[in-house]
């Protein structure tokens, strides 16, 4: 009788490490450039946006290189085509150089990823024009997420394996579901800020009218 097929490798380790030397990084950084007397709000937005951008720009980034001018991961060697090789084990359209996904990651990468930067700056800057452009980051990632899910789903979900916990709960689920849950409470957090400046500015003018 054949043995099982490992599941957890030491590619599904470094992966995972890759991910969680970004967050620490993330994190880092926020607390060696925001103000001391920055919000837990502003805190939790830096870390994010530097790890959203950083993962962007590399992790993602590698796979446009990978994925475009007739390469596909699937053909592709060195340390990140293998880390995007062990993601196509849970969804194989990463490792063909799927037509959507590249055209998704084309503007993940080059526009959500520069806009985390520019927030970044914003933040540190202390310039409350970041809550719009959180807004518009924000609603990009929800949108590349369903439309990387759902033409899948739609046609039953044919390049996905949830045959195993790793690849369906780590990074199926948790490697995405983050880029919803994160995103949503920004888009609350920014639309606060928003509104009630926008009201502020109202009351104002009424005010003066009178």
């Amino acid at each position: 009788m054949s043995a099982a097929p490992q599941i957890f490798t030491a590619t599904s380790a470094y992966s995972l490490g890759f991910v969680t030397a970004v967050g620490i990084a993330a994190y880092i950084a926020a607390k060696s450039l925001l103000p001391k007397n920055a919000s837990w709000q502003d805190r939790v937005t830096f870390i994010w946006l530097a790890f959203d951008g950083i993962i962007h720009y590399t992790l993602e980034g590698s796979f446009l290189y990978y994925s475009m001018f007739g390469r596909q991961v699937n053909t592709s060697s060195g340390p990140m085509a293998q880390m995007w090789k062990e993601y196509a084990l849970a969804d194989s359209r990463w490792g063909t150089a799927d037509p959507t996904i590249v055209s998704l990651e084309i503007l993940t990468v080059f526009g959500v990823g520069t806009m985390c930067f520019y927030v970044l700056k914003q933040l540190i800057q202390r310039d409350p024009a970041r809550h719009y452009w959180i807004v518009v980051l924000s609603t990009s990632e929800l949108y590349g997420g369903w439309m990387t899910f759902c033409p899948e789903w739609l046609t039953g979900s044919p390049s996905l394996d949830t045959s195993n916990a790793l690849f369906l709960w780590v990074y199926l689920v948790f490697m995405n579901i983050i880029w919803v849950f994160i995103p949503l409470w920004l888009m609350y957090d920014s639309y606060g800020h928003i509104a009630k400046s926008l009201r502020l500015t109202q009351v104002t003018a009424d005010a003066k009218k009178s």
